[in-house]
């Protein structure tokens, strides 16, 4: 397979593919989740998909659209810590394979870490161990580069995923916990688990706490568009159509056990990226940025190798100034009545929000499961 700047990928070994029937995604309104969910309806109409997410604030049913349609896909609104209504859901639905997603994943958002990322982990995997023994036949659990923790500034090369964890945030430290459960389960009970770390992501359906769409709703504004310090923090950005491929391949091609970095060697500073996004709506960048109070734990760097993922077979297509535009676009389009209210999210430093209350209970019956 080649990559979108064509050089070429390392080849694939030979190697029978996992084939799972009933697949529990958690978290699946989400962001990153519904566009896995939405992949695999489409690609995969065989395969029978549940979906399951507590409908929190960053959470929409406008996500799953593409896949509400269809029959091979059915959405529960209810909580992963719900330990007896997960058992009921794996038992029930035959559940034979489970792609974790469902936490809290926003850095100022610290103290909903523990019970979110550590408890409903904990709760779905006892839930995967009361199933039986082989009920489920693999368990995809989807991590963070930031429990790599900082990377020198001068490194030539990305932590690999053998790498020491060094998580240096509560949301970092969190996930870092939660990947020591499953690792846990997987020695003691033989949970055949997987585990992938990953890059940030972009694209549509993210919502605006996070600093691109924020940055973009704000460019459509006019701006003010803040960055935190100086604007020098690097982050690596990958495109969600990328990100939902690597987990497709990660499910059929990935070995049990293993662990999978999901990510791209291509670095930006968070300042390039404000000042891209006011490029793209004719803002002058001089006027538009404005720099605010930089976070308490802001790490400078994350930078990881992905290499392992590339042998499976999976490599980043879509350039960022492919993947911004389209990006752009689709806030445009969509930005404004996506989740309702959003002025909240985009201040400098968002905090909880208030849980999505414009969900409409009416239609609860065409989606719960009974």
């Amino acid at each position: 397979m080649a990559s979108s700047s064509g050089a070429e990928t390392p080849a694939v070994e030979a190697a029978a593919e996992y084939v799972p029937k009933n697949i529990l995604i958690t978290g699946a309104a989400g962001f990153i989740a519904s566009h896995v969910a939405n992949r695999l309806v489409r690609d995969y109409p065989w395969y029978r998909i549940l979906a399951l997410d507590k409908l929190d604030y960053c959470a929409s049913l406008n996500n799953l659209a593409p896949a509400l349609a269809s029959p091979n896909f059915r959405f529960v609104r209810a909580d992963v810590a719900s330990a007896d209504l997960v058992l009921h859901l794996l038992n029930g639905e035959r559940i034979d394979t489970v792609m974790h997603f469902a936490a809290q994943t926003h850095v100022d958002n610290s103290f909903e870490f523990t019970k979110n990322n550590v408890l409903g982990t904990h709760v779905l995997l006892e839930a995967c161990r009361r199933a039986g023994p082989g009920a489920v036949r693999r368990f995809v659990h989807v991590s963070t580069d930031e429990v790599y923790g900082e990377t020198d500034k001068d490194a030539a090369v990305g932590n690999h995923e053998a790498s020491q964890l060094l998580p240096s945030n509560p949301y970092s430290a969190s996930k870092a916990a939660a990947e020591m459960l499953v690792m846990a389960y997987a020695r003691s009970h033989g949970l055949p688990a997987i585990t992938t770390r990953g890059n940030n992501v972009y694209g549509p359906h993210q919502f605006p706490e996070k600093l691109v769409p924020k940055f973009i709703l704000l460019a459509m504004r006019g701006g003010p568009l803040p960055v935190h310090g100086d604007g020098s923090h690097v982050r690596s950005y990958l495109y969600c159509e990328d990100v939902a491929e690597a987990f497709d391949v990660v499910l059929h091609r990935g070995e049990v056990g293993s662990v999978y970095n999901i990510g791209t060697t291509r670095e930006r500073r968070v300042v390039d990226v404000a000042r891209h996004i006011c490029g793209l709506f004719g803002l002058n960048p001089g006027e538009a940025i404005r720099t605010v109070s930089d976070r308490p734990f802001n790490d400078h760097r994350y930078f990881i190798d992905d290499q392992k993922l590339k042998a499976l077979g999976w490599s980043e297509r879509t350039s960022w100034e492919e993947g911004i535009k389209k990006t752009a676009d689709w806030y445009v389009k969509h930005g404004a009545d996506w989740w309702g209210a959003v002025s909240a999210a985009l201040l400098p430093h968002p905090r909880m929000l208030t849980p999505q209350q414009n969900f409409d209970s009416t239609s609860m019956t065409n989606f719960d499961f009974n």
